[in-house]
């Protein structure tokens, strides 16, 4: 017996196919939209302003109004961050005075956006409290520890210039900081050069000295940084990050407290400790000015004449303009 199969009517037909490629086409914009999307890639350190910036999410819709969406990277120091920027991993981050320089001796690559006021105060040459070492003149055939590259290279260099030693009257020890504090806290380092967070850790531990900070040495500025062809290409994207920063500068700058809060659990450092180190870091991120610029240029010819570095670099023609 054969049975008829009933014929849809068309009164019910023509809404499903309307219904069909209505769904269609939402699909196909929702592809293209995010096809056309653009990623910005930024890497960060537990400690410093892009990490707040992560937290409290204010940049996100701020890019996403100009067709751009954020993929953040976290990184253990400046100067990894930097490799990766040489290596097109990511598209913008921040490092001290020093990482910048060895990235530009290592590549031509590197623009500079941005920085933040001198905060010299910030690191530190440390010795145990018990050290016979009173001045940095003391460090003569002395171990010091030290993350290569980092913005306390500079300090440790202009220390022992100041003190009339060089570096070959020191053995330098190249850790990065937690490698370099277990070997400060038994005893296999005689001093250790650091910044803050975890200068200031190291001073709330009971068993470490300054011996001298970056006062009338160095100034510590800290940079915001991106390739030159990311900056070329993505102008309006890079002036919402650096408005973006200034936002969360402005707040961090009258609530240290809440910012020590805030970033305590992804620095590992209690939150009266963060406040201390907090309270010698600055605010305000600004273009370099002829001053900054001149005085990176001089970092960078002291690590060329000591041979640090391979070859002299151009701190000016990496200086990108704004609304360039």
């Amino acid at each position: 017996m054969l049975t008829r199969t009933r014929a849809v009517p068309a009164s019910l037909l023509l809404p499903r196919l309307w219904l069909a490629l209505a769904a269609l086409i939402f699909v196909s914009l929702t592809l293209a939209a995010h096809a056309q999307e653009r990623t910005v890639r930024i890497g960060y350190q537990k400690y410093g302003t892009l990490v707040l910036l992560k937290g409290r999410g204010s940049l996100e819709p701020k890019l996403k109004a100009l067709g751009y969406r954020v993929q953040w990277s976290e990184f253990p120091s400046g100067p990894p961050l930097m490799e990766a920027l040489n290596a097109g991993a990511v598209d913008f981050g921040s490092a001290g005075e020093t990482p910048p320089i060895f990235a530009q001796a290592a590549s031509d690559v590197l623009a500079y956006v941005a920085h933040e006021p001198a905060a010299p105060k910030g690191e530190a040459i440390l010795v145990p409290k018990s050290s016979a070492v009173q001045s940095v003149a003391d460090l003569r055939g002395k171990k010091v520890a030290l993350n290569k590259g980092s913005n306390v290279h500079f300090l440790l260099v202009r220390a022992i210039e100041a003190a009339g030693l060089t570096l070959a009257d020191i053995t330098p020890v190249y850790l990065a900081p937690a490698d370099a504090r277990a070997a400060f806290e038994r005893g296999a380092v005689d001093a250790w050069v650091i910044w803050d967070p975890y200068f200031a850790a190291a001073e709330a531990g009971g068993n470490a000295r300054v011996l001298v900070d970056g006062t009338g040495l160095v100034p510590n500025h800290q940079f915001y940084l991106s390739s030159k062809s990311f900056a070329a290409e993505n102008g309006p994207a890079l002036d919402a990050i650096v408005a973006a920063v200034a936002e969360v500068d402005a707040w961090a700058k009258d609530n240290t407290d809440a910012v020590a809060k805030e970033l305590s659990p992804s620095v590992g450092i209690p939150a009266p400790i963060l406040s201390i180190a907090l309270k010698r870091q600055t605010y305000g991120i600004r273009p370099l000015d002829e001053a900054v610029t001149k005085e990176q240029q001089r970092i960078a010819d002291t690590f060329h004449g000591l041979k640090l570095v391979p070859k002299t670099v151009d701190i000016a023609g990496a200086v990108r303009k704004p609304g360039s």
